[in-house]
């Protein structure tokens, strides 16, 4: 019993954990505009490239500035929006679409399930920076069309889950005897198929949560996404390149920024997945072997020193009761 109390509690508190430092993240984003000690985008030239714990003109920075005398801390609480927007509007944009897509095609099969499912093996194998290349040359670069790239890539996921899903719901027998009564297919997949298909969306959600913002990162680490002097950690990252050696500051504090999101988002995403999947989760309640014996625990003669249940055969062969022949005394003196 004791052993299953701590099992509990260790998988509560490793949900908890990344769920609590999201919520975290989260909150920094929404409030960066009254937590931040300075504006994100003032230049001060003279505290350029100070250091952290220094105080310039009376300003103490915490973190630091940067090449133009920006505040580190305060650029990185307006980064953590331009991250976390990105990555929950991609989510779910492309969620939306690619689950109504891979619902119609594993609802209607024939020539649309096998057209929607060539389209998105088409999509998958579109290199992600060639089309991002190809949507900001023709849109421009935005906030907007990072959005649109990261979704034109991310969507077949969800579609192909989403068919498999709608294919394997469909054989059973509630959709069966909803079909044969008459019932609208649009109200059978309203009411039966989307609540088998929602959960396994969900986790993969999650999970996509975390590569989201690493992607965005890219995006604008290489000059394709948010553009200056809009804050990002891509941004961050790239404009402190070059003073590595010098001002390790500039990359250090982005870096862990964004190390610590994608590590807790990705963290949640495992625990809502073994929620709401359990087929693909991994038990961890100890291996427990059982028998015929009472419920919940093992036989007797499973247990140490047991002396209940079943006993092993023994011998009757019969034993030899035949004297053993001794030499005479005689016999035995002369040798």
């Amino acid at each position: 019993m004791s052993g299953q109390k701590v099992t509990g509690r260790t998988g509560r508190r490793r949900g908890l954990i990344p769920a609590v430092v999201v919520v975290l993240y989260v909150l920094v984003a929404l409030c960066a505009p009254l937590i931040s000690p300075f504006d994100p985008n003032h230049a001060d030239l003279v505290a350029r490239l100070s250091g952290p714990f220094t105080t310039v003109h009376g300003h103490f920075h915490l973190l630091g500035t940067d090449a133009l005398g920006r505040d580190v801390l305060s650029r990185a609480f307006y980064g953590s929006r331009v991250s976390i927007a990105v990555a929950a509007a991609t989510v779910v944009v492309s969620g939306a679409f690619g689950v109504l897509v891979g619902v119609l095609a594993g609802w209607y099969r024939g020539w649309v399930g096998v057209v929607v499912m060539r389209v998105a093996d088409i999509a998958l194998s579109v290199p992600f920076f060639l089309l991002a290349i190809l949507v900001v040359a023709v849109l421009g670069p935005s906030l907007a069309n990072v959005v649109i790239c990261l979704a034109l890539v991310r969507w077949p996921r969800y579609t192909r889950i989403a068919y498999a899903s709608v294919l394997e719901t469909r054989e059973r027998g509630f959709v069966r005897g909803a079909v044969a009564v008459g019932a609208p297919g649009r109200w059978i997949v309203t009411r039966h198929v989307l609540p088998e298909v929602l959960p396994l969306a969900v986790v993969v959600a999650t999970l996509e949560l975390g590569l989201m913002v690493v992607f965005e990162a890219s995006l604008s680490f290489i000059g394709l996404g948010v553009q200056p002097p809009t804050a990002s950690w891509g941004s961050m990252l790239s404009d402190g390149q070059n003073y590595v050696a010098s001002a390790w500051w500039l990359v250090t504090f982005p870096g862990l920024a964004l190390f610590g999101l994608v590590l807790a988002v990705n963290l949640l995403g495992d625990t809502v997945r073994d929620r709401l999947d359990p087929t693909r989760s991994v038990s961890r309640k100890p291996f427990r072997r059982r028998g015929p014996g009472r419920g919940g625990r093992a036989p007797g003669w499973l247990r140490p020193g047991g002396t209940t249940g079943p006993t092993a055969p023994t011998s009757t062969a019969p034993t030899s009761t035949a004297p053993i022949p001794t030499a005479p005394s005689g016999t035995s003196q002369e040798a």
